[in-house]
């Protein structure tokens, strides 16, 4: 989060704080002081996510070979000045800033509310003004980075910290990010990831000795200096009236700057005076209305203090400790090897959010861009849970009433035990009666259809027309290089296939836990978005298939292609015949149903699963139940206020 306004202060009042560097020369000079160790730079990839993610679409689902190619050549540019990056992921939402982390989620809801309504009013992706990163950027970011052979560590606290602590142990040249954060922590030199031109590999570098200077500080005055600011551990709220006392009595009040700026220098001014002691900080304590919690500042500062560092802030016989042995001994999976080795894969960024569902029994999923307003798509959380508390059974229920033993799918070896991974991977989606099928086909197709045939089966409103357009996506992507997927041109964006992109993208993370949590039936790299979905393709499908669209133009023209479309298609419809799941067509033209619609608009690929719905499958592990089954009708397709879908939340 870092302090609110710093960065911004820094470059209207104090622009000397900041220069623009170039990292080939800082890089050289390295070098020649330290001919054995290589210069690096660890990279805060959290913060930097927004600004590589380049391609003009962001609505769709995500243009994910574009954006796979973008990071191959951010990694090239630095390799070619002979500088090596380390990429630092956050692995868990501290609970101190869980608050926090829910209000953010709260307001980019609203942001989102904001981007259906533009699309769905002028039929096209809004400005970059109105930018929300695709689903699960971060997530696919760390395994696109680690599969172009970059060392990537997924954090056990906020990623900052351990930035600053690799940056520091390790004799970095810098921090690549943008949280001011850095400005705080007596580390290595901070760059600006927002102001960095790729091609000159210049940048802006922040100086915190010339911050202090500025400011009349001294570098151990900065964590209390952030902390009376207001930042992840002190809330601003309690600080309204201090920054009031500090103001009457400023005398470097500006009324050109802002309110902010104004009580930056007030603050700054106050604590030049106050000396730096533990006292002082008892003292200043009494002057803030902390509440029952008395020992914010102290937790504060502590947080800025980085191995080995002390601070005349905090008594000299108090160390900064870490609280993972706490957390490892009142773990929700009290086997220790199974913890430890989900702890390593961990920071190897090898899996996904298993160490804290067996550690914490918490896992966390940020916003996607799904339309509150579409009745007929439950939340993708709740599309998921089933799934999910079949994972949870597998890392939690080891080897209980008849779930497989968690130690055998992990560690044993052979034939068998690989089949059972496979098969106890296809059971959280209900498919492992497909098994035979699913394993004869390239494993990127099999994960896509054991998703869509799990999507097919729980979201009642899914057509054949969806089914097509997923279908085709798939078959038309291989071999599509990144430069003709960004070339395809939209001619209108559609509101209900940007939701069902956002929707299937956070799909492929669930696989990702189930292959994580079934001991790796699939290579992760098999199951990455750009081996199996783009967002403008997926587009141009689904406005092709619901338009009714022949099956030689959904397919390109690529004869090949038909039997593959159809066998896929069938296995899917098939495994929902099992689970008394009818998928019926329901072409929307334009975006939209109009009630004289004709049910199959080209029978060449159109086929008839026309009977009246049956409700998804009951999850017998969890006992998880749609209700009320939508009926099918005229009503329904026009969207008839007394026909909304409803759904009981069974307990998490």
């Amino acid at each position: 989060m870092g302090i609110k306004g710093l960065q911004g202060f820094v470059a209207t009042v104090c622009p000397d704080v900041c220069r623009m560097v170039d990292l080939r020369e800082i890089a050289e000079k390295h070098r020649i002081d330290h001919p054995d160790f290589p210069p690096v730079i660890v990279v805060d990839a959290m913060s930097c996510v927004r600004y590589w993610y380049t391609p003009e679409s962001w609505v769709c689902g995500g243009q994910w070979r574009e954006y796979l190619a973008i990071l191959e050549d951010f990694i090239k540019a630095f390799m070619a000045a002979g500088i090596k990056l380390v990429f630092y992921f956050d692995g868990v939402v501290e609970e101190k800033k869980r608050d926090e982390w829910i209000k953010r989620r709260f307001q980019n809801n609203k942001e989102i509310a904001r981007i259906f309504q533009f699309i769905k009013t002028h039929r096209k992706q809004p400005g970059r003004g109105m930018f929300v990163v695709p689903s699960a950027l971060p997530t696919f970011t760390r395994f696109a980075l680690k599969s172009l052979g970059q060392k990537t560590v997924c954090t056990l606290q906020e990623a900052d910290f351990e930035v600053a602590a690799y940056g520091l142990e390790h004799n970095c040249i810098g921090i690549l990010g943008q949280d001011s954060d850095y400005l705080i922590y007596n580390t290595c030199p901070y760059f600006s990831i927002e102001k960095l031109r790729l091609d000159r590999l210049v940048t802006l570098m922040y100086s915190r000795e010339h911050l202090c200077r500025a400011l009349g500080l001294s570098l151990t005055h900065l964590p209390l200096f952030a902390c009376l600011l207001g930042n992840d551990v002190v809330p601003e709220r309690l600080l309204e009236g201090f920054w009031h006392k500090c103001l009457v009595t400023s005398p470097h009040k500006n009324n050109s700057y802002s309110r902010r700026a104004n009580v930056i220098l007030a603050v700054a001014n106050y604590i030049s005076k106050v000396p730096c002691s533990y006292s002082s900080l008892e003292r200043l304590k009494e002057m803030l209305p902390l509440g029952s919690d008395m020992t914010l500042l102290y937790r504060g500062v502590q947080s800025y203090l980085l191995p080995g560092q002390q601070s005349p802030w905090i008594p000299p016989n108090v160390t900064n400790c870490q609280t993972f042995s706490l957390q490892e001994q009142t773990a929700m999976c009290q086997d220790k090897e199974i913890l430890q080795v989900a702890k390593e894969q961990h920071i190897r960024s090898e899996n996904y959010t298993i160490f804290n569902i067996l550690s914490s029994g918490e896992t966390e999923c940020s916003n996607s861009l799904e339309d509150e307003r579409d009745t007929e798509i439950p939340g993708q959380a709740l599309i998921y849970r089933p799934a999910r508390q079949h994972i949870y059974s597998v890392l939690l229920e080891s080897g209980k009433g008849g779930t497989p033993n968690l130690k055998t799918l992990w560690f044993a070896k052979g034939p068998d035990v690989e089949k059972q991974r496979y098969s106890t991977f296809l059971a959280c989606f209900h498919l492992q009666d497909g098994m035979e099928e699913l394993q004869a086909l390239e494993a990127p197709v099999a994960a896509f259809c054991c998703l869509l045939a799990y999507l097919m089966m729980q979201v009642s409103s899914l057509s054949l027309e969806d089914l097509n357009a997923f279908v085709a996506v798939i078959l038309c992507l291989k071999g599509k290089s990144a430069a003709q997927l960004a070339s395809l041109q939209l001619a209108q964006v559609d509101s209900r296939a940007v939701h069902l992109g956002a929707v299937f993208v956070r799909g492929l993370t669930t696989l990702l836990l189930a292959n994580s949590a079934c001991g790796f039936p699939f290579r992760m790299d098999d199951l990455m978005p750009w081996e199996m979905f783009d967002g403008k393709l997926f587009q141009e499908k689904y406005q092709q298939s619901h338009r009714g669209c022949s099956l030689e133009w959904l397919l390109e023209g690529n004869e090949s292609l038909y039997a593959p479309f159809h066998n896929l298609k069938s296995f899917i419809c098939k495994a929902c015949a099992a689970k008394k799941r009818t998928i019926q067509s329901r072409p929307r033209g334009d975006g939209f149903i109009t009630g004289t619609q004709q049910r199959e608009f080209n029978p060449r690929f159109q086929q008839t699963h026309r009977t009246s719905f049956v409700p998804p499958y009951h999850n017998q592990m969890r006992g998880f139940l749609w209700r009320n089954p939508q009926p099918q009708g005229r009503d329904y397709r026009l969207g008839h206020p007394d026909r909304r879908r409803r759904f009981h939340r069974p307990p998490q």
